[in-house]
């Protein structure tokens, strides 16, 4: 089957979730190991829906602004500040959000609800997204899981995700890990389905209009 139009798909979340290591394990099928290099240019995965093969342009958010960075050499050393100005920079055109956190660090699970999901909904009102839950490999893990017993850390439930993604009327909750690979493809599946639907699977009464502003 010919392929349909390339989907712009953005990666979002607080740094260190693993969202790098999403799109390098799922595009090469190998977790990157100790090093994960920066994703700078977009790359592209297929994703075949009834029969219909279509095309996905996979953003890391932190790799385009290491690109920026490179490019922008001459400059005073770029930091936190200037990421969070320049970060929105990648959204226009964005057909679906990933927002990413890690099933073993709950802050960035509080932060999508008080940093990611706000900011993407003051440029992308309309745009379709998914709650990700990363490295849930993590959660089998005996020496992870007793690292976060001594730190006093908890981890994010399946079903404390699916409320979240509940309240916030995202289209689907997905759990993966980039290790295992588990649930890996599905969240891509997912994120196509939710790109072609006309809203959000727990929020159908959602109007989709205007995808993408920058001010």
């Amino acid at each position: 089957m010919p392929l349909q139009g390339v989907k712009k798909v953005v990666l979002i979340g607080d740094g260190a979730v693993g969202k790098s290591c999403m799109i390098v394990s799922h595009t090469t099928n190998a977790f990157p190991g100790d090093y994960v290099p920066f994703v700078c240019d977009a790359p592209h995965t297929t994703v075949k829906i009834k029969e219909e093969t279509h095309e996905l342009a996979l953003w890391d958010t932190a790799g385009l602004f290491q690109q920026l960075v490179l490019l922008l050499s001459d400059e005073p050393l770029l930091g936190k500040d200037d990421y969070d100005r320049l970060r929105p920079l990648s959204y226009p055109q964005t057909d679906v959000f990933l927002i990413c956190f890690k099933v073993t660090w709950p802050i960035s699970f509080e932060n999508i609800r008080d940093k990611w999901y706000p900011e993407m909904r003051h440029y992308c009102p309309d745009v379709p997204f998914l709650v990700v839950a990363t490295q849930i490999d993590l959660r089998d893990d005996s020496e992870a899981l007793a690292k976060s017993a001594g730190q006093q850390k908890r981890q994010v439930s399946t079903e404390e995700g699916e409320r979240l993604a509940y309240e916030l009327g995202a289209a689907k909750y997905v759990e993966c890990s980039a290790v295992t690979q588990k649930g890996l493809k599905n969240v891509f599946d997912e994120a196509l389905i939710a790109s072609l639907s006309e809203g959000p699977v727990y929020n159908r009464n959602h109007k989709r209009g205007v995808k993408c502003i920058i001010l």
